[in-house]
């Protein structure tokens, strides 16, 4: 997966920030980004510059030994104290050297400009001798999560002896600019011509096949039936944010009725799943999972429609829909996130599974990236049909899988 380069001067909005004292304004931040209006935060991607101002207003002459800004990113867990990956201030203002320790007494209307630029990667300290490049994470910060990274411009007004200094912060949005590598040939001039997706069958460089499962169950509480399902994923594995993945599922059988039952595209369920680790193994991807420090929830579900079908199959062709807000992956020191596209057992009227291949809840499960930008010059379109709508929200992952809400906790009973 690659890294878009991205313009380092920002002009679209003007943001401002204030403090006021005995009912006036006498500290404000101003700072340009990418967003579109005031209802935003500022919104900066690597490799921006973050520039801006600060003024202040003395209605009176007052002793002050410097004004420094600060540009910070940390990480937080719930009940521990946060670390500090992104570190720069600027003096932008120091007094006359002349004027001692004591600091120099300031008056009027001041107006200081600053710059910073955003990084790419930061180093951080995995262990004693273990240090590495990663590159900056998106903020995050959503009701109930273990962890959260923050972004932050901290304006510190250091004043004359025994008086507190005054600050003045607000936070911003980082987003990193990651994007997929290109589809395959057949697949990009099937967007280009708007005509049918080719199929793994035949686009043998453009699709993963997953599985097959073997399924074992009872049809009606009567006989037994066996299946088995292949889960076949457009390559490569990653996919923009606001853009379908592209799926086929395949069902074999010589159950004519088990094939008809399964094959019911309400009986299907695939789930984009996040996977949140944190702690101090959120970066190996190969951990041991604990419930108190890996937590996972639904970020969307697939819809299927009928493709083709013979005597002994059927295939169904499908979309998930990665949804505006949904974060991008990432792995960095305590926090990361990943996801997966899982299928879970069929929820068929009259089929009751009775085993799976490996005994697990999970009858599929294949690793995908999500990424903030799509390819270049690629649109990926949307196949669905007129009147197959995508689900809302995590359906009914959450019950299927065991997940609980306890207050504020999510926790996975189920560890895959």
């Amino acid at each position: 997966m690659g890294t878009l380069a991205t313009a380092s001067s920002v002009e679209n909005f003007e943001h401002c920030f204030t403090m006021e004292r005995n009912g006036k304004i006498w500290l404000s931040l101003h700072v340009r980004s990418r967003a579109k209006s005031a209802a935003s935060p500022p919104i900066y991607t690597e490799g921006d510059i973050v520039s801006g101002r600060v003024e202040l207003h003395f209605d009176k002459p007052e002793k002050i030994k410097g004004i420094n800004i600060a540009m910070q990113g940390g990480t937080t867990a719930v009940g521990q104290e946060e670390i500090i990956f992104l570190d720069a201030t600027q003096a932008i203002w120091s007094p006359d050297p002349k004027q001692g320790k004591s600091g120099e007494r300031l008056q009027g209307k001041h107006a200081l400009p600053f710059k910073f630029v955003l990084p790419k990667e930061v180093t951080m300290t995995l262990s004693k001798n273990n240090k590495a490049e990663f590159k900056l994470p998106p903020n995050f910060s959503e009701r109930a999560s273990p962890s959260y990274i923050d972004y932050k411009l901290i304006v510190t007004v250091r004043r004359g002896l025994f008086l507190a200094n005054m600050t003045l912060s607000h936070y911003f949005a980082y987003v990193p600019l990651t994007t997929p590598p290109l589809p395959s040939t057949l697949r990009q001039m099937s967007y280009r011509s708007g005509t049918g997706l080719i199929g793994p069958d035949r686009d043998r460089y453009g699709w993963k096949v997953v599985g097959p499962a073997k399924l074992a169950g009872t049809l009606f509480n009567v006989r037994k039936t066996g299946l088995e399902c292949e889960l076949a994923i457009a390559t490569p594995l990653a996919f923009p944010v606001r853009s379908p993945i592209p799926l086929f599922l395949t069902l074999r059988s010589n159950d004519e009725q088990a094939l008809d039952i399964l094959s019911s595209p309400s009986a299907i369920r695939v789930f984009l799943v996040r996977s949140l680790a944190n702690g101090s193994d959120a970066v190996d991807d190969d951990a041991v999972r604990r419930s108190n420090n890996f937590f996972v929830e639904s970020a969307g579900q697939a819809v299927f429609w009928s493709a083709s079908r013979d005597k002994n199959s059927r295939t169904l062709q499908g979309e998930l829909e990665v949804k505006h807000g949904v974060k991008p992956s990432f792995v960095f020191p305590r926090f990361s996130i990943r996801y997966s596209l899982d299928l879970l057992p069929f929820a068929a009227p009259g089929f009751q599974l009775d085993t799976t291949t490996n005994g697990d809840s999970v009858l599929l499960s294949e690793t995908v990236t999500i990424c903030t930008t799509h390819a270049p010059g690629i649109i990926p379109r949307s196949y669905t049909p007129p009147g197959y709508e995508h689900p809302q929200g995590g359906g009914d992952y959450n019950k299927s899988m065991g997940l609980l809400e306890n207050g504020n906790q999510r926790f996975y009973h189920h560890i895959r």
